[in-house]
């Protein structure tokens, strides 16, 4: 397991996934380092009728009163603050999950673009070669999309869409969620029962 993960929102649709992985990432003990884009606060209003404060101080403590943690254990950071240490790779997660993640996003992680941290804190993680999970969330897929997910996939990013089975017979919402956050959560190596295992 991971000491430390990066876990980004933007403005994909698929809020519930993201904000579902952080509430597991806080219960495992793990430290995360959370940042978000200004299109991921209309996306939380839209979708959970969360209004996610533009201030990272308000957003922590907003999001410490719904998932309790141990103190240190969730920083958030600004789009802006340079001096958060996902802005170096002398201080890099040790994983890193966008989720969701907006094409936009992915376009600029592909083309090593770095205007807001969140671009710079994927472009650390790839070239300090820690692990990157991007969940986007759009179809159909251009080939543009797909191009770029197969340039990531060859720096070594995981394209994780956000597609949930259904063999396990889901019958809530919530359920279908935790499909697809288990499957993050094994790419973290996070030890979790959200599902039962195929087989088991």
């Amino acid at each position: 397991m991971p000491d430390t993960v990066c876990l980004a929102f933007t403005g994909a649709s698929g809020m519930p996934y993201g904000m579902r992985l952080l509430e597991c990432l806080l219960a495992a003990g793990g430290r995360v380092q959370l940042l978000y884009s200004q299109a991921a606060q209309i996306v939380a209003r839209q979708e959970m009728g969360l209004d996610l404060p533009s201030r990272p101080a308000e957003a922590r403590d907003l999001l410490l009163a719904r998932y309790p943690a141990a103190p240190g254990q969730l920083e958030v950071y600004g789009r802006e603050e340079w001096f958060a240490p996902v802005a170096s790779g002398s201080n890099p997660p040790d994983a890193m999950v966008i989720c969701p993640c907006s094409m936009g996003t992915l376009a600029a992680v592909a083309q090593g673009l770095a205007d807001n941290l969140i671009h710079r804190a994927a472009d650390v993680v790839l070239k300090e070669g820690r692990k990157l999970v991007l969940v986007p969330r759009e179809t159909p897929l251009s080939a543009i999309h797909l191009e770029n997910m197969l340039r990531l996939a060859r720096a070594g990013a995981v394209i994780l869409p956000p597609n949930p089975g259904f063999y396990h017979h889901p019958a809530s919402v919530d359920q279908i969620v935790d499909f697809v956050v288990a499957r993050l959560l094994d790419q973290l190596q996070v030890p979790h029962q959200l599902m039962e295992r195929w087989g088991a």
